[in-house]
């Protein structure tokens, strides 16, 4: 073997040394930039819901299916994203997600019979990519702040589809059209950037071998329990985007206000989204911290419901950040309680899955009780009982041991101390 030079191990090392920070921020970034893509759809129709249904002429009922149809369809599409994952890798997959959101957002705004159709494949689309985030970032070996950062990103581009849609409508000559189609254009970015990880890896991504996948004992119940969390937080979340603000027009609050206070949810929870990871890898604080996140929904609901005009920004804030919190945990514990990507990928789809099937379910049956009654108090009353339960859900789950679906396959099992305290 040729001996090297000094001069050649140095310049090979430099080399080294500045190409691996590129190479490992691109995959990094190209997730937030997933991550940024899977709320504006659903949000932006909720802060131009009115304005969108007299556009395309929609009655009360189809105003509450189109508000609440990405979620349901979150719910009935949960496998298409591991169903590709295995077949042409989690970046390529990714991808290809990003891309039919694209058209997706664009067809249903340039063809009106494409409208609902369009927003079930956009909501197809957004949970395909939103199932392999958590074992995309488990392939990369992501630690709790890059899995707070890929969570906060959901959120950023939740506060991006409120808050920009009503400025864009009223420059565009009031076009529903241009508000609701331009998110088009940050789903191609996504695809962009994602297909390039896929194509810097050379395909490494995709598994060579399919492993047979097994559930351990007692591993059925740590994924309901990461179901149920998973499930009632998203409940909670999208029954609040989606009818917060008609709740808050009955108050009397005009448009540009509510839809500014949707976006504010969502800024408010950026912080507590980053952190909330972090935090779930230190046992001894979760334990308080991840119970407490349930009662502090149902304080803020409450409050909400008896806010006077001048308390909203308060208590909207208040809701965004311990909300946005409960969703940084439930994608923290699938990656944590996940103890390989293959089941970090199978804990993501059922989770997410079940999760949102039950979420868009619940956040449309809590519109049907209003409308039903004529009243908020029930829709309140439900979803602090919600509240209630995922407290409960909460303190079950984080005592639970990981998961290895590889079990049969492989004999090391880490524990829980280990998942929860040591980088993913």
């Amino acid at each position: 073997m040729a001996a090297s030079s000094p001069t050649g191990c140095m310049s090979s090392g430099a080399e080294r040394r500045t190409r691996r920070p590129l190479g490992a921020a691109l995959p990094l970034v190209a997730a937030l930039l997933v991550g940024v893509n899977l709320r504006p759809a659903i949000t932006s129709v909720a802060a131009l819901l009115d304005e969108a249904s007299a556009h395309f002429g929609l009655s009360a009922e189809l105003s509450g299916v189109l508000v609440t149809l990405p979620v349901i369809a979150f719910g009935l599409t949960a496998p298409i994203g591991p169903w590709l994952a295995r077949r042409i890798g989690v970046a390529r997959a990714l991808g290809w997600a990003m891309l039919v959101l694209a058209v997706a957002l664009a067809l249903r705004v340039l063809a009106p019979a494409m409208l609902l159709p369009g927003t079930f494949i956009a909501g197809a689309a957004i949970m395909a990519a939103g199932t392999l985030l958590p074992q995309y970032l488990k392939s990369l070996n992501a630690g709790g702040l890059w899995v707070g950062l890929s969570s906060m990103s959901f959120g950023v581009g939740a506060a991006l589809g409120a808050g920009v849609v009503v400025p864009v409508h009223r420059a565009t000559g009031e076009s529903v059209p241009a508000a609701l189609g331009l998110w088009s254009a940050l789903a191609v970015v996504a695809a962009i950037a994602i297909f390039l990880v896929a194509q810097r890896s050379g395909g490494a991504a995709r598994s060579e071998r399919r492993p047979r996948l097994t559930v351990p004992e007692r591993g059925a119940g740590t994924i309901a329990l990461v179901t149920a969390v998973f499930g009632l937080q998203a409940l909670l979340y999208f029954a609040v985007t989606a009818w917060m603000p008609q709740f808050l027009a009955d108050r009397g609050i005009g448009a540009d206000e509510r839809g500014w206070l949707l976006a504010w949810f969502s800024v408010a929870g950026f912080l507590p989204t980053l952190v909330t990871p972090m935090i779930a890898r230190r046992p001894a604080v979760l334990r308080w911290f991840g119970p407490g996140l349930g009662v502090a929904v149902l304080l803020g609901l409450a409050w909400l419901f008896v806010a006077s005009s001048d308390q909203y920004v308060w208590v909207v804030g208040l809701l965004g950040a311990v909300q946005s919190a409960a969703f940084g945990l439930a994608i923290s514990l699938i990656v944590s309680l996940s103890a390989n990507p293959p089941t970090a990928g199978v804990m993501s789809a059922v989770g997410q899955g079940v999760g949102y099937a039950f979420a868009g379910a619940g956040s449309l049956l809590i519109g049907i009780v209003h409308a039903a009654s004529g009243d908020w108090s029930p829709s309140f009353a439900l979803m602090a009982a919600l509240a209630a339960l995922l407290s409960v859900a909460v303190a079950l789950v984080i005592r639970r041991m990981p998961v290895d679906l590889l079990a049969a396959q492989t004999s090391e099992r880490p524990t829980a101390a280990e998942s929860l305290t040591h980088p993913a």
